[in-house]
């Protein structure tokens, strides 16, 4: 019997790295075989190429080119060229992770084509559908006939929605096989980390790693400024270092603020996937409007303040590793980043066992067979 074809859509840096782990078990079974379609949603070297080096990725079999523009037309133009791909390709299922464009425009192509589909990261919702990440899970998730949580509460949620049940398959997170294999890889010396200490006298647990792309804060002037000015203020305390995505050092140069910023904190390229991880482990906070930060702090055990009105990872809230910080004004974000810094959560037992990657294979084979 032929080895069974799936198509994998990745499109963003979150889905480099919850892509590998799965991909790499699928490399190693003659029963599968794996196709690779990056559509370009990050594509800058930083944002895209090392992550693949360094996550032991073989490079892209196909790749879309697709970045910029609205959702709608950025999402349009993933669909049209998906499309393509799969019908040349004639896959037996399509592989999409979390909830970007990318991940709506390869389910949408697929269920057009009849072709069956995967959904990693299944069932989470943040209750806000006037954030397209929002719109991007629910949409994906109605048309997949594979939902793979990673958490008892996304899977409450498909349930609450009508999903069958047996299409729902709680697999623990992807995430966190990731960190536990990559984690293990760096420690404090050397690295990015040393970069900064020969620099700027950087210390492990004693800097604020901070990221910020969201477009719910970076295309409202009101929460970007709240942020920053909130990121200024605690610099006098505790070195800040922030990883800056191309779309918010865009805006924040056309507002003329910065330069400002850059006198202020440690402003740097996004970096990639091992220098991230390192920033993750050493800081002794993380204040970012990222989904994935937020569980990656908990893995590493540092306390995070989320700059949004909400979060799919509630359990993070309920157990004091996360606080939200609605960026509405800079004393409030400020007063969080405060009451944060040297908190601890308690445990606990949310994301599975470091093999969610061996069981949505696992499943894979057994239903395709």
């Amino acid at each position: 019997m032929p080895p069974k074809k799936i198509v994998t859509v990745i499109g963003a840096r979150p889905q480099f790295i919850k892509a590998s782990a799965v991909s790499a078990l699928l490399r190693q079974d003659e029963r599968m075989r794996e196709v690779v379609v990056h559509t370009g949603q990050h594509f800058d070297t930083n944002m895209s190429d090392v992550f693949f080096e360094e996550l032991g990725m073989a490079p892209p079999a196909h790749q879309c080119a697709v970045h910029g523009g609205s959702h709608g037309e950025m999402t349009g133009r993933m669909l049209v060229d998906i499309e393509k791909v799969l019908l040349a390709e004639q896959p037996d299922a399509v592989l999409v992770y979390g909830d970007t464009n990318s991940t709506l425009a390869g389910a949408v192509a697929a269920v057009k084509l009849h072709i069956p589909v995967a959904h990693v990261e299944a069932g989470l919702r943040s209750f806000n559908v006037r954030s397209p990440e929002e719109v991007n899970r629910i949409l994906t998730d109605r048309v997949s006939r594979w939902l793979f949580t990673p958490t008892n509460a996304a899977g409450a949620n498909l349930r609450h929605e009508g999903s069958r049940a047996d299409h729902i398959d709680q697999v623990g997170d992807v995430m966190f096989d990731v960190a536990l294999h990559h984690g293990a890889r760096v420690d404090e010396h050397g690295g990015v980390l040393g970069e900064l200490r020969r620099i700027y006298g950087l210390r492990p647990g004693a800097y604020c790693l901070a990221t910020i792309h969201r477009a719910e804060n970076t295309d409202h002037p009101a929460r970007l400024t709240a942020i920053v000015e909130a990121l200024t203020h605690f610099s006098k305390e505790i070195k800040v270092v922030l990883p800056l995505h191309p779309r918010t050092r865009s805006v924040l140069a056309q507002q003329g603020r910065l330069d400002a910023l850059e006198r202020a904190v440690i402003l740097m390229e996004p970096q990639s996937y091992l220098a991230m991880v390192q920033l993750e482990k050493y800081a002794a906070l993380i204040a970012t409007d990222s989904g994935g930060v937020q569980k990656e702090a908990y893995f590493y055990r540092v306390p995070c303040v989320t700059f949004r009105d909400e979060t799919e990872w509630v359990e993070l809230l309920d157990a004091g590793w996360n606080r939200l910080a609605p960026p509405a004004e800079a004393a409030t974000l400020l007063s969080s980043l405060h009451a944060s810094l040297g908190s601890k959560g308690a445990e606990l037992d949310a994301y599975g066992a470091g093999d969610a990657a061996k069981r949505i294979v696992a499943r894979l084979l057994r239903d395709l067979h």
